[in-house]
């Protein structure tokens, strides 16, 4: 089955106090790359959260946002008022024309300018985070399944039809065939002499070379597999993506050799599908 890379997940819970919400989001990417931004007090675990967003999300470009909001009417933060001070004098030599509240907005939002007064974390409060995390990841995978289906019958629909313009190809065959004969015909009759084995000797090597049944067959090949391939293979991106390369070559040399205007015109809507399912692929995970 198709899962998409584009996903969306949000939890959120009370912990003494505190009320925790994490937010996951996503967008296709070539590899997992994983933005991760939360508060002081859980630095220590970064890495273990990491390491439970890089197990479960396998790839796309990940943003995870962990935000603590304090529910108590008394307040659980302090200013640090001698590195504020500090950060603002550093301020004032780079741009010494600037108004002082100007530096002052600047300096509370560098690192540690405002720090909390609250208890290290606990193995609790660890324990309650990564629960949320992985309500976060469960409801962030149901939002990639959806996206995923809509692909998926996106993706089906244009397989379908590049099936169907190949399938009209055969019609235009023999009367493509005979066309070209016609012209070489024409051609060699405007010599006096002509050495009648030679004339089926070069007619037989150019209808070898422009008979178009093993590009049908390889294409019809791929077309047949991409679907396998989406129905029974879990994070199959990278394959359909291989195959859609296949499926382009057939196209243009189907369209190289056709040297008939309704063939290529054929040619031109599975290209247009093509490039549709190309965009979409590059989606799935």
């Amino acid at each position: 089955m198709i899962l998409s890379m584009t996903g969306f997940g949000r939890s959120e819970g009370v912990f003494e106090g505190k009320k925790i919400t994490v937010d996951l989001k996503s967008l296709n990417s070539k590899s997992f790359d994983l933005n991760i931004k939360i508060p002081f007090r859980y630095k220590e675990k970064e890495y273990d959260l990491r390491k439970l967003l890089n197990d479960r999300v396998q790839r796309g470009k990940v943003d995870c946002y962990v935000n603590v909001e304090s529910l108590s009417e008394v307040s659980e933060t302090t200013v640090n008022e001698t590195l504020v001070k500090s950060y603002m004098a550093e301020l004032k030599k780079i741009a010494a024309d600037g108004p002082e509240f100007e530096y002052l907005k600047m300096a509370i939002r560098m690192p540690d300018a405002i720090s909390s007064k609250s208890e290290d974390l606990t193995e609790e409060e660890w324990n309650f985070l990564v629960k949320l995390v992985e309500e976060a990841l469960e409801n962030f995978g149901k939002f990639r399944q959806t996206e995923g289906k809509i692909l998926q019958d996106e993706l089906t629909r244009n397989i379908d039809n590049i099936e169907s313009y190949l399938s009209q190809v055969e019609p235009y065959e023999g009367i493509r065939m005979e066309g070209v004969k016609e012209r070489y015909r024409k051609s060699l009759s405007e010599f006096d002499q002509l050495d009648e084995t030679r004339f089926y000797q070069e007619m037989a090597y150019y209808t070898e070379k422009l008979d178009i049944a093993e590009e049908k067959v390889r294409l019809a090949q791929h077309l047949k597999y991409y679907k396998e391939v989406m129905q029974q293979e879990n994070f199959n991106g990278k394959k359909l993506g291989f195959i859609s390369q296949e499926i382009g070559r057939e196209i243009n040399t189907l369209g190289s050799k056709a040297s008939h205007a309704e063939i290529q015109k054929l040619v031109v809507m599975m290209k247009d599908d093509l490039e549709k399912v190309k965009e979409q692929t590059l989606n799935v995970l």
